[in-house]
């Protein structure tokens, strides 16, 4: 299996590298606009690079699209008339209804599938599992300023990751929302059936935060998914006063995780899908609806700041 990556931003040079180590992938090509930043990604990676699109499309089975957002629809099209495989990072397209667009051109007889990385965290299965009928669910996702970022807000930048896990995982027809914050930092509020679920995004934070935080009745979980480690605190099994303070003892359990690299994962499942003739994991009909939650949040904050 042959692969080109186009763009070799941030997510690009990583695409290069993990491409580059699997066993079911024969060789990879790289474009990008900045020839010099493409050639030194190849060289260390022992890739090959190409003039242009059309080049590298001659040269590859899977295409995997790394460019910014505002290109993914245009870049797309070009591989959509090339009949190949595409993997295409997130978010699908600049808009949803872009996106719905683009989704309709798509040739038959391809695989299309969006990198939304959190979907292959080893975290997100276990706790799945674990839960039975939340109370409170809280997602965080804090980030320190990033000079990569460009004509995005915080929403589709770094909520995206929890929209998806919330939608595609926990909660498939959440309620109404509320949301509050500006193009860097982002909360939301909304009731899925009974149960309260906050969102939480910054670009503003000093420490990088990645966690989703359940309650239920009898104990609360906590997943972490930068270290991919869950806790689980069981209910105190003792309540005391010790000189006029408030003692409790709680079971603390560590479950283990069986820690693996979800970009690798999810490029290689990509792989066995396109081998298969499978749908991938993440449909591009589930990053759309992703990115119409995006919308309807920052349509939220839009008339917060009008306020």
């Amino acid at each position: 299996m042959d692969v080109g990556i186009i763009g070799t931003g941030a997510m690009g040079r990583n695409h290069v590298r993990v491409f580059s180590e699997l066993k079911s992938v024969d060789s990879v090509g790289v474009y990008d606009v900045n020839s010099a930043a493409a050639a030194a990604i190849a060289t260390r990676h022992g890739a090959t690079v190409y003039p242009s699109v059309d080049d590298l499309l001659t040269h590859c089975d899977v295409v995997s699209i790394c460019v910014p957002t505002q290109f993914h629809a245009s870049v797309v099209q070009q591989v959509f008339a090339a009949e190949k495989h595409v993997f295409i990072e997130k978010p699908i397209c600049a808009t949803a209804s872009e996106a719905r667009e683009l989704v309709k051109s798509a040739p038959s007889g391809i695989t299309i599938g969006v990198g939304h990385i959190e979907r292959f965290n080893p975290i997100v299965t276990e706790i799945k599992r674990i839960i039975r009928k939340p109370l409170y669910v809280e997602m965080k996702r804090h980030n320190p300023d990033s000079a990569r970022i460009i004509g995005s807000t915080v929403v589709e930048d770094l909520m995206i990751h929890d929209i998806d896990i919330l939608l595609n995982v926990f909660f498939p027809n959440p309620g109404h929302l509320h949301s509050g914050g500006n193009a860097d930092v982002c909360s939301v509020l909304m009731n899925c059936g009974n149960v309260p679920v906050v969102l939480s995004a910054s670009r503003k934070s000093s420490k990088k935060i990645r966690i989703i935080y359940i309650e239920e009745e009898d104990f609360t979980v906590e997943g972490d998914y930068m270290s991919q480690e869950i806790t689980i605190y069981r209910k105190p099994g003792r309540y005391q006063f010790e000189n006029e303070r408030y003692v409790q003892e709680n079971i603390i359990e560590k479950v283990m995780v069986n820690k693996i690299e979800p970009l690798k994962v999810e490029l290689a499942s990509f792989i066995e899908c396109v081998k298969n003739g499978q749908q991938f994991l993440v449909t591009p009909e589930q990053a759309i609806r992703n990115l119409e939650m995006c919308e309807d949040i920052r349509e939220g904050l839009e008339k917060t700041e009008n306020i």
